[in-house]
């Protein structure tokens, strides 16, 4: 069966959803629907969003970090398990509280194309559905609460320190996943001023040429702190 199209012709973003609660899996499923997304399957726990990923091998995979049996970090372990066997596919982690450490640990081993909200911005479906289409293009999404966490943990010295004011506003803007569009129309900044300022981010951290989404996911790594 062919995939269902969104506007344009376009294949929709194919989603897996894991949660315990019933009641939030179906609520994703209709809103995601809805939106144009194809949800390929449902999970009730870690082990079976594994199996259901390595079956259908969706675009991105949606998970709470606290998952049965122990409601630790099964989720967590999920994602990191799925970005290591499917490199193809993306992850959303949710989490109902801000966990640093469970964010770092996910996007630290993920190297992109993926990302860490807090469930409170599903409620905002055009926030949620933004995340999980940058993170299908290959992405890093950061819930701005995270960032802010983050941002207020840091260690003494590191290379972020050598960066201007308005180029760690951009640096934690590509943090949250943004675009340069978005950076610009957030921080009222012409297209080549955002590039300018991203060009003089890498120069600084030194990240050698590459491909500019490989650079921009360093960057975010070294905002970061470790």
């Amino acid at each position: 069966m062919a995939a269902p199209e969104i506007r344009g012709g376009r294949p929709a973003i194919r989603v897996v959803i894991a949660d315990d609660s019933a009641l939030f899996r179906e609520g994703l499923r209709t809103m995601l629907t809805h939106a144009g997304f194809e949800v390929a399957g449902l999970a009730a726990d870690a082990g079976s969003l594994v199996t259901i990923v390595a079956d259908t091998e969706p675009d991105v995979a949606i998970t709470d970090i606290r998952m049965p049996p122990t409601l630790t970090d099964e989720g967590l372990d999920a994602a990191r398990r799925i970005r290591a066997a499917h490199p193809s596919v993306g992850v959303l982690v949710l989490s109902t509280y801000v966990e640093t450490d469970f964010a770092e640990a996910l996007l630290h081993d993920s190297g992109g194309r993926s990302g860490y909200l807090l469930k409170d911005r599903v409620a905002d479906l055009d926030e949620l559905t933004d995340a999980i289409r940058r993170i299908a293009r290959g992405g890093v999404v950061i819930d701005p609460a995270v960032v802010a966490e983050l941002l207020n943990r840091r260690r003494p010295r590191d290379p972020v320190q050598d960066l201007s004011d308005r180029e760690r506003d951009v640096l934690r803007l590509m943090a949250e996943g943004r675009s340069n569009q978005a950076i610009g129309g957030r921080l009222f900044l012409s297209p080549r001023t955002v590039e300018a300022h991203i060009r003089s981010i890498f120069t600084k951290l030194a990240l050698s040429p590459a491909p500019e989404d490989h650079r921009r996911v360093l960057a975010v790594l070294a905002f970061l702190g470790n």
